[in-house]
């Protein structure tokens, strides 16, 4: 390519007409059409013509003479009809020649302005043809459908963004949106999708492409305006829990569930009971939970006999109305667990059998398995029987009841007696006993957020949990023994031991929980250390727990109730369980704290102790004793702090949403 030869680039879209001015190697330097040098590769160019340009004539001619070649080749591709000649050639399916094209359109002494009009016609319809420099292949009937389609759906996607970037500065700069008015589009269901899906997703949002491209044009450049536009579209609400979109989890059950719950409640409205339970309707059975409980799924009961005490842990037995495999089974395994939120509760069962069928409601008659234990003193368990029965609840009492009772009434008084020298007796044997209090969060009636420090080691509480663990260790015991595989949940040795028998400071038992070991979950019996039992499984919750209702069916199998699930199954199980129970923990543990957040956003400025428990870098790290959460302590330079130290902080800046908590020196 010599000097004076006029060609043609692509700059931004756009045919550019120039002349070369100089060429080395492979570079050019030419002249532009708007009278700009520019330097460039020669891959760059597009059009090489054969005509030439007599440089010597000076800049401002050549730049005249090119914008005016520009104009009359402009011209001359109205005169090309790009799909007209696909429709003459495509049938031939080879390369063509850009002087054969240009024939085909300009019969008549073909010269460079024509073969432009060429270039430039398939530069700007891309539809028909593929091209190689100046060479020319037709693109397939099936391709070119394909590349309308996908040409028709980008303008669609460009008048998408246009229309829903004026709906969201539309929605941000009202103060309340008219909903109505925006669904009476066709697209309104997607504008939204799109609005949540990258609110909740971001750049791992399918959706991110066209949404980017909506917050762009709509001028916002933050996430806090997507989220209040849908909230004053009434799609989300204020305190919309996102994490149960963000880990899919479902919180109603599908039609199909539904359906088969209704028809097998409905087919045991008259209950009937294999003849192999035992009756023991004639106990005097209690449960004790929550003030708010509605699925009761394990009851108490006590007899006082001559040399022993007789205690009977009494667990609905679930799996006499959900079968292994039938839908309400397979939905159960797919939740893997009730989740108790402080603002709902999303039940692992249908509503009809957690909080009915399966329920050990007072007055109701339930089948059951009936760890009954039979107790020397001390708690010292002489031997135990497990029988699947028929039960019927006396009398359902809450924590703060039992807490009353066991100071008034006989029985309770020696249940309690019994949970204490049973945990006595379990930290003796090693168990590391963490002593924390709780807090409990949850809304009232008014919507009103409720903070509650429960104490774990009242009488009540304490009596339930060192029972639920004495018959969740009978029953591992039973199955290890039947060589019956089964979901066993051990736990090594501590990493750390800050704590002896059972006692300490709140420091040392907050620090002793990050010292334990992660509990194993595996098909056969391993001693579990941080309980100081031999073996150990959960099955004293089968309605909340699918853990605990595969282990009761494993009891069941044993008492001729049904077929046993084999290792190979019960293995697969824990692993399928996997994901879901992190993803129970992962939700209960961030709605907790949101809740607990938006209680504190009405606090900021007021004063709240802090016990040290590290440093880090130029920040220590506390315990705040009356939330029972950590967090950062800037203090200031000069200012030494250790371990266990209380100092008073100042709430500075909370933001539940955001999940943001600091404090001040006070």
């Amino acid at each position: 390519m010599t000097p004076g030869t006029i060609v043609e680039y692509i700059d931004k879209q756009r045919v550019v007409c120039a002349v070369v001015l100089e060429m080395k190697s492979r570079r050019v330097r030419l002249l532009s059409e708007n009278n700009r040098e520019v330097k460039m590769s020669l891959n760059r160019i597009g059009f090489k013509g054969t005509e030439r340009f007599d440089i010597a004539a000076g800049r401002d001619r050549a730049a005249a003479f090119l914008k005016e070649t520009a104009r009359k080749r402009g011209s001359l591709t109205e005169s090309v009809n790009v799909q007209e000649l696909w429709e003459v050639v495509n049938s031939e399916e080879e390369w063509l020649d850009i002087d054969t094209l240009a024939g085909l359109c300009f019969p008549d002494n073909v010269t460079d302005d024509h073969r432009s009009a060429i270039f430039r016609s398939f530069f700007n319809d891309r539809i028909y043809f593929k091209f190689n420099n100046d060479r020319f292949l037709p693109n397939s009937p099936e391709k070119v459908e394909a590349i309308i389609y996908r040409a028709e759906e980008e303008s669609r996607k460009e008048q998408k963004v246009e229309i829903y970037s004026q709906w969201l500065k539309q929605i941000i700069e009202s103060d309340q949106a008219d909903t109505d008015e925006f669904k009476k589009n066709s697209w309104f269901d997607e504008f939204v999708e799109i609005l949540q899906s990258v609110y909740l997703y971001e750049k791992e949002s399918s959706k991110y492409d066209i949404g980017k491209k909506v917050l762009e044009k709509a001028g916002v450049k933050t996430m806090a305006p997507v989220f209040k536009s849908l909230v004053k579209l009434n799609v989300w609400k204020k305190d919309e829990n996102l994490d149960l979109y963000r880990f899919e989890i479902p919180i109603d059950f599908k039609d199909p569930v539904q359906a088969y719950t209704a028809g097998l409640v409905q087919s045991v409205k008259t209950p009937e009971f294999e003849p192999v339970r035992k009756d023991f309707t004639n106990l005097r059975l209690i449960t004790i939970d929550g003030q708010s409980t509605l699925d009761f799924d394990d009851a108490l009961s006590l007899e006082e006999k001559p040399d022993y005490n007789l205690l009977g842990v009494h667990i609905a037995d679930v799996g006499h109305y959900v079968k292994k495999g039938d839908l309400i089974d397979t939905e159960a395994l797919l939740r893997g667990s009730s989740i108790y939120l402080p603002d709902m509760k999303i039940p692992m069962l249908p509503q009809s059998l957690a909080e009915d069928l399966c329920s050990l409601k007072a007055g109701e008659m339930r089948p059951a398995i009936s760890i009954m234990i039979k107790l020397g003193s001390g708690a010292h368990i002489l031997d135990y029987e497990i029988h699947p029965s028929v039960i019927s609840v006396k009398n359902q009492l809450t924590y703060y009841d039992a807490n009353g009772l066991t100071e008034e009434n006989r029985e309770m008084n020696l249940l309690y007696e019994i949970a204490s020298k049973f945990r006595e007796k379990r930290i003796q044997d090693g168990a590391v006993q963490i002593s924390l209090p709780e807090i409990n969060i949850w809304l009232n009636d008014d919507g009103d957020i409720v903070v509650h420090r429960i104490n774990r080691e009242s009488p009540g509480r304490l009596l339930v949990a060192e029972t639920m663990i004495m018959a969740n260790w009978v029953m591992a015991d039973y199955l290890s023994k039947n060589n019956v595989p089964a979901i066993f949940r051990s736990q090594p040795l501590p990493k750390n031991r800050l704590i002896k028998n059972g006692e300490g400071s709140l420091f040392q038992n907050w620090m002793q929980r990050k010292h334990l070991s992660r509990f194993v979950l595996n098909s056969k019996s391993e001693p579990h250390s941080g309980l100081g039992l031999n073996a150990y499984v959960t099955a004293t919750s089968p309605i909340r727990k699918y853990f605990d209702l595969l282990t009761q069916r494993q009891i069941r199998s044993t008492l001729g109730l049904e077929n046993p699930s084999s290792k190979e199954d019960v293995e697969q199980t824990i692993r399928i369980l996997e994901n879901p129970m992190k993803a129970v923990s992962r939700i209960q543990y961030l709605r907790k704290r949101y809740w607990l957040f938006r209680h504190m956003e009405g606090r900021i400025g007021e004063k709240t102790r802090a016990i040290i428990l590290s440093k880090r870098k130029n920040v220590y790290m506390g315990l705040l004793p009356d939330y029972m959460i950590e967090c950062e302590i800037p203090v200031p330079d000069g200012m030494s702090l250790k371990p266990e130290d209380v100092v008073e902080l100042t709430i500075q800046h909370v933001n539940a949403r955001k999940d943001l908590f600091s404090v001040s020196m006070s």
